[in-house]
Order: structure tokens, then sequence, then C-alpha cells
């Protein structure tokens, strides 16, 4: 199980900064006018070879500061709920605020390695300034710059050092599903619909299910693990910042999983949520069966299937092959078919192909389509190998690496989908020097 590490903290401490220098992506639209933070702020980390999920509380608020005066608290339940350790971010030029103390004092309760993290010291004078911040009763601080990100080192260091050792479980390995959605689109309904008990209590209300349960299900001579991630656990929390809450527990049912069975609501479509959670999945190369729940419930014609589809498809490009199942958990309507759809990814996600016959197919379709020269340079690909990896990754080893830019890749992934059935896997592809 990944471990799974929250950023709290009040608006413009640089969280976001913070959160980008660690996963090294720009993924979060940063700006300096309080809560511009629209992304989805969930990354994967690795440091001295722990790997650990970065979460930014901050990106899942926007609205004004007095709004996030109480929401702040939320987060910080949330993070404390549900990670394994917290950094709590302040910033040197606002020295000790009042909203710090208020978040302060919720961590000084906790058991979990909570760890200061003064940002913005980038000289000497900073440094010295950072000395108030001993009066949050937090003990010692880490001092950053996220900028440049001097002072990551040592925090990380002491990061990976506090994180708990994963334990390995030696039980059978049965592949696992992930039932996974946005609050409310049936994910439950579903689960109930299959295993035919009403073993979770679902009720109207968004958010009514206790944690992520695991179902052993044993059907059509295909045994499984069914997760289900509907997640909240405090009654008192069902109002709350939901979306953040189903974030935090779908990363953790995701990591875990063989294949997502990504379960939405037909009469809000493939929306933002939805989208996180599919990019999710992907972002973590695993199996995905998309499941349009409430069918029975849309006004429909003749093509609307199609419509529907096609309308999804396009949300999820470039990785549009995937399967997409029409169905209703209140009048069962496919549910097996859903489930046999997921074996069926489950087992392409785990396909091997024999070197031989990968260069058999492809080598005559790359020399029909050959890369195209970059300054005046011709990349010919010599020899193509399906990496010994847990999912579909291949390697094609060429004379100029370099020079292949990712259409071309997409055009290798696309002829590799078609010759060799990857429907509902992201697949890797790596250019390689022979």
């Amino acid at each position: 199980m990944g471990n799974i590490v929250a950023i709290v903290g009040r608006p413009n401490v640089g969280k976001s900064t913070f959160f980008n220098r660690m996963i090294q992506k720009r993924e979060a639209i940063v700006d300096a006018v309080s809560g511009v933070t629209r992304d989805r702020h969930y990354g994967k980390c690795e440091w001295n070879g722990r790997e650990f999920s970065l979460i930014d509380t901050g990106g899942y608020v926007v609205g004004s500061d007095d709004i996030f005066e109480a929401e702040i608290d939320k987060q910080v339940e949330l993070a404390i709920d549900e990670a394994d350790a917290i950094i709590f971010m302040v910033d040197v030029e606002d020295g000790v605020t009042g909203m710090d103390e208020d978040v302060a004092g919720l961590l000084r309760k906790v058991k979990k390695p909570v760890f200061l993290v003064v940002n913005k010291v980038d000289n000497g004078k900073r440094a010295e300034d950072a000395v108030e911040f001993y009066a949050l009763g937090l003990g010692d601080y880490y001092t950053v710059a996220s900028i440049n990100g001097s002072g990551t080192g040592e925090l990380l260091d002491a990061l990976v050092k506090a994180l708990p050792e994963k334990e390995e479980t030696v039980e059978e390995e049965l592949p696992r599903f992930a039932v996974v959605g946005r609050p409310n689109a049936g994910k439950s309904s579903f689960i109930n619909a299959l295993i035919g008990e009403d073993r979770y209590i679902v009720t109207d209300i968004a958010g009514t299910t206790r944690d992520s349960i695991d179902t052993k299900y044993n059907r059509f001579g295909f045994e499984f693990n069914l997760v289900d991630t509907a997640g909240i656990r405090k009654k008192s929390k069902v109002k709350e910042d939901l979306e953040f809450y189903s974030v935090m527990r779908s990363v953790r049912a995701i990591e875990h999983a063989d294949v997502c069975l990504l379960v939405l609501d037909a009469n809000r479509g493939f929306d933002g949520q939805v989208q996180n959670i599919f990019w999710l999945a992907e972002r973590n190369r695993k199996g995905i069966v998309v499941l349009v729940n409430k069918w029975d419930l849309v006004e429909k014609d003749h093509k609307s299937v199609k419509e529907y589809e096609k309308a999804i498809r396009k949300q999820m490009e470039p990785f549009t092959d995937v399967p997409i199942v029409f169905i209703s958990a209140l009048t069962k309507q496919r549910i097996y078919k859903a489930i046999e759809t997921a074996v069926e990814v489950y087992k392409n996600r785990s396909k091997k192909i024999k070197t031989s016959e990968l260069n058999e197919v492809l080598q005559p379709i790359i020399e029909h389509y050959p890369p195209p020269a970059y300054k005046g340079k011709f990349v010919k690909i010599k020899y193509i190998m399906q990496l010994p990896t847990p999912q579909p990754q291949f390697a094609f080893f060429c004379n100029l690496p370099q020079y292949v830019k990712d259409p071309y890749k997409r055009f290798l992934e696309n002829k590799l989908r078609e010759n060799f059935g990857f429907n509902g896997v992201p697949i890797s592809v790596y250019m390689r020097k022979k």
C-alpha cells in the first residue's frame, strides 16, 4: 500500500509550488491570487527508493479567504484521518498568523508524524525570522524555499524515515477490482446488485458508505476481490468537502487495484471529478472499465448510446481504447457484462507477447510508416520487445531514440492496440538506444 502524505496550510504559503517541485511536473496552475489552484493535487514522489503519494489539500478549495477559514479546519481533519504523514506549511514573510495557530492546535493532538515547514526562507535574515514558529508548539521545523528547492532534501530524508513501512501481505494474490467514482454515482448499489445481498446500507445521501470494503467474489469461474471505495467514515463529514475526501479514498483504492471500474451517473456525465479519477487510474497504469450507471433513467432515442459514448471518448483523449458499459444497478441491467469486461481487461493487462511475434507484426508497419526524419536524420527501429513489468510496457530499440516524438509513439501504441488487443489498459512505449 502506498503511503499518503498530505500538505496542509493556509492559502498562498506556497503549497502548490512546493508540490510541483516535489513531483517535478508543472501540474498546478500557480498564481498569486488566493485560491487559484484549480488542479488535481495528487502526484507520486520518490525519495531514497521510497515511493509515496503527495496530496496538496489546498487544491480542493476555491473561494474567498473567509470561506477558507472554515474549510481549512475540515481539510486538516481530513488529512489527519487519511494521510500517513502531514506537512504543515507556513510562510516566513507573514510570520505566525491566527489561522496557523488554529491548524497547529489541531495537529498537536495527532499521533502521526507532522512536519512543520517554513517556506520562502532564501537568506540568512529569513532563517533567523523563522525562529518564531517554535511558538506553534510543534517542535522543530524545516526551512525551505519552494521556488528553488533549497532545504527540501533534509525534509524528505526525515519524511521517508517517518513513513510507516509497508507490511508485505502474503495473502493469495487475487486480482483486485476497485469500484471508484464520485459520491452518489451508484457504486454501492452496483456492488449490492452483484453480490445479491445488501451488505452496504445504501441511501440517497452522498457519502453514506462507511469505508473501503473488500469482498471476495466468485462468478463465471473467476475469483477476484471487489474493493468498494465509497468511503466516508464519520457521519458528521457527509456534508463536508466530499470532493477532497473521495479523491483521497480513490487514490488509495486505485493504487492497490488491478482494474478500476469507474462508475458514473448517466445524468451527470463524464464531468470534472470523474475525469480526475479516470486520469488518476491512467497515470497509475491500471486497467479501466467505464460503467455508465442509471442508464434506465435517461431519456433516450435510437442513437443515444452511440452519441453518449462518443462524447465520453472525446473527453478521454488520447486514451480512448477503454470499454464503456451502460448499466443499471437498480434493474441489474448488464451488471454481469460489466464484470466480464473487467475480467477481459485484467487479462489484457497481464498479457505477454512473444518478441518474435511483436517484430513480425510491427516491423512491416514501421517500414511502411517510419518515424519522421528529424533535422535530416533518419530513425531506424531495429527491434521491439515487451518489458517484464506487471503492466504492458514496450521497448523499441533504435539508433536515435531522442528524435522519436510523442505523435509517433502514439502511432506505435495504436498499432500495438490494433494488433494485440489491449482494450482498457494503458500502455507505455519507450524508445531505447540499441
